[in-house]
């Protein structure tokens, strides 16, 4: 079973932009931190913008915050690039001639719904300024200089 890593990879890409020092920033660049393709990272760049959390122009490698860290949520990022999927997901595939096939689903929906309204809470209480500030301070701790590009 594939997972999604879109918000931490959306996130990752949030923080690279705002700590780049760089005069550009091509989603070649970015795609290198998170080792992936560019064009991953343009499609998730365009969610971002979508969502009023980045401000990109085609053909210029410039892009930026469209506000401040300590405005973005985690829930915001998870929102923009996720929508409204949910973070567990029931096998839907099961045995219906089974009993525990067929009602297994209804056992764990409650606790599933539970789950992910206390992760959003949570989620929404995260700023990026705060994983910025979690960066700086695991990055430095490890011996890295200031500087942040790669």
């Amino acid at each position: 079973m594939k997972y999604s890593t879109k918000l931490s990879d959306a996130v990752h890409i949030m923080v690279f932009i705002e700590l780049s020092n760089q005069i550009t920033l091509t989603s070649t660049e970015i795609a290198a931190s998170i080792q992936t393709n560019p064009a991953y990272v343009r499609q998730l760049m365009a969610k971002l913008k979508a969502a009023g959390l980045i401000q990109s122009r085609r053909g210029q490698a410039k892009p930026c915050l469209d506000r401040k860290p300590e405005e973005i949520t985690l829930l915001d990022v998870y929102r923009a690039v996720e929508g409204t999927k949910p973070l567990l997901h029931l096998d839907t595939h099961t045995n219906p001639e089974c009993h525990v096939g067929v009602y297994i689903q209804y056992a764990l929906q409650d606790y599933y719904d539970e789950i992910q309204q206390e992760a959003e809470k949570r989620m929404n209480e995260i700023h990026l300024s705060d994983v910025i500030r979690t960066f700086r301070e695991k990055y430095e701790i490890q011996g890295g200089e200031r500087d942040y590009d790669s």
